[in-house]
């Protein structure tokens, strides 16, 4: 499997991620998990999360097969933290293309960004109500530290969501 990353950019990447997006959504829904729905994150998202952070695509034979964000930082899961985590949201596979191991390829490259920004965890979210989703994460080396359960109007998430992180080695 060979794989480049390499950072969004503002011109044909947006509505490639979009796209991304909206297809993994309607994965999701068709297979039971109440998460993402497809319209939810438009250009203007992405171009926002490139704002405040990485955004990154993972590409096979020239083709978009997955892409993740990397926020510095997380305030609405993870509360005020010291600078001292890269935080993973959005890691979608295209399931038609995408060679096997492409998602666990992305976080390994999220990890190593963030140990160059000098930073030692890793940490992401996933939706509490996918146990299949904590289990991959967890096999990939990370732990459950806690929970954030969904508040109404409380600006975060719009779902109950379970912490993980992982020590990264310098």
């Amino acid at each position: 499997m060979e794989l480049t990353f390499r950072l969004a950019d503002d011109g044909a990447d947006l509505p490639a991620l979009v796209a991304l997006y909206d297809a993994a959504a309607r994965w999701m829904q068709m297979n039971g998990i109440a998460q993402w729905k497809p319209g939810e994150k438009d250009a203007d998202h992405f171009r926002r999360r490139r704002l405040d952070g990485e955004v990154w695509l993972a590409e096979s034979a020239e083709h978009l097969v997955g892409a993740f964000e990397l926020w510095w930082r997380d305030e609405p899961a993870w509360g005020p933290q010291p600078p001292e985590a890269g935080y993973v949201h959005r890691l979608m596979v295209n399931r038609d293309r995408a060679p096997a191991g492409t998602g666990r390829a992305m976080l390994a490259h999220a990890e190593r960004r963030t140990a160059e920004a000098g930073r030692a965890w890793s940490r992401l979210d996933c939706v509490s109500s996918n146990p299949r989703l904590r289990t991959y994460y967890e096999a990939a080396g990370y732990t459950v530290v806690g929970e954030q359960p969904f508040k109404e109007g409380a600006g975060g998430s719009k779902y109950a969501v379970t912490l993980l992180e992982k020590r990264l080695a310098f």
